[in-house]
């Protein structure tokens, strides 16, 4: 929205020269408007205008500076954008300066879904030239709002559509040593790892992302991303998760620190449902009787220590403990 001072200076397009051959169409609110809205005087002109040079299809270089007048008035008004678009392509305008205007915009308008949009489509236009462009701009959009949505599904377009990965997770490290506890970032690292073709997928970096995440677990043990990331890396087996000693034992390192540790019993939980069998001296590490129960028993023990360490989730653990019962009946 145009300043005080802009709408002091602003100059109705009716007394301008270059408007003089255009009959603005007002809006239609129908003879016997309920709540008609209160527009201001310019927001007014500026949309009756816009709808005249609609209305005769006018795609020039004044129609292109009336939505940006229209766009700075309100922001989200997806018509004006995608009129935009067809103005810009048929006076093949200057896509630099229109990543001038989108960069303008985007200062104060962050979270808008059509300036995304829109500098998706001129990127599209501009090809891989412009791929380090769009990189510098989200990391800046991410520096003032690290789970920016948008910069985020941006960021992903660009690394597939024009490259970039390969300085991605340098980025996405400096990214978590600011904030470990960002789920955002660990996102984009799960999507980095299982999708950049200079890694090789999840089989090829496993090793080295176990070592990663259970750092990560051990700097910060209520970080649940971390632990929800830990479990990511064996999505496409489960069943690998008890036969990884680096998995078992940052999960009794950390419940033998702390035995209400939520995330931990949570993940200790997963394991044993699938088959763990903790060692004796892991039972006396964790306070469970260290001979005759067998896994099923001892994840029932884990729900009611759940019931009591998470009890805003008291009936979600009572629930999982059920479908124990059920499992061994």
């Amino acid at each position: 929205m145009s300043s005080d001072d802009d709408e002091e200076v602003w100059i109705p397009l009716r007394e301008r020269e270059e408007w003089k051959d255009v009959e603005p169409i007002p809006q239609d609110d129908g003879p016997n408007p309920v709540v008609p809205i209160a527009y201001t005087s310019q927001f007014r002109e500026v949309m009756d205008y816009f709808r005249a040079v609609v209305a005769r299809d006018e795609r020039s270089a004044r129609a292109l500076n009336l939505t940006g007048e229209v766009i700075a008035l309100n922001p989200g008004n997806y018509t004006v954008w995608h009129f935009r678009r067809l103005v810009l392509e048929a006076i093949e305008g200057d896509l630099d300066k229109e990543m001038d205007f989108i960069e303008n915009m985007a200062e104060d308008n962050a979270k808008n879904y059509q300036i995304w949009h829109h500098r998706r489509w001129l990127a599209e236009k501009r090809g891989p030239a412009c791929m380090n462009a769009e990189l510098e701009f989200t990391a800046n959009i991410l520096s003032e709002d690290g789970k920016n949505y948008h910069a985020w599904s941006h960021r992903q377009w660009v690394l597939e559509k024009l490259g970039g990965w390969e300085k991605e997770l340098e980025f996405l490290v400096q990214m978590l040593q600011e904030d470990v506890y960002n789920n955002s970032v660990w996102n984009q690292r799960f999507f980095v790892i299982t999708n950049s073709p200079a890694i090789g997928g999840l089989v090829a970096a496993k090793d080295s992302e176990l070592k990663f995440c259970c750092d990560a677990i051990r700097f910060a043990p209520d970080n649940e991303s971390a632990w929800r990331y830990l479990g990511g890396l064996f999505k496409d087996d489960k069943s690998a998760l008890v036969r990884s000693p680096e998995v078992i034992r940052v999960c009794i390192e950390e419940l033998a620190k702390d035995k209400i540790s939520v995330h931990a019993l949570n993940f200790l939980l997963e394991l044993l449902c699938r088959g763990y069998r903790p060692t004796a001296d892991d039972c006396r590490l964790l306070d469970f009787p260290s001979e005759g129960l067998s896994p099923e028993q001892l994840a029932r023990q884990v729900c009611e220590r759940l019931e009591v360490a998470d009890s805003m989730r008291r009936n979600y653990w009572a629930w999982r403990k059920s479908l124990l019962k059920k499992a061994n009946s």
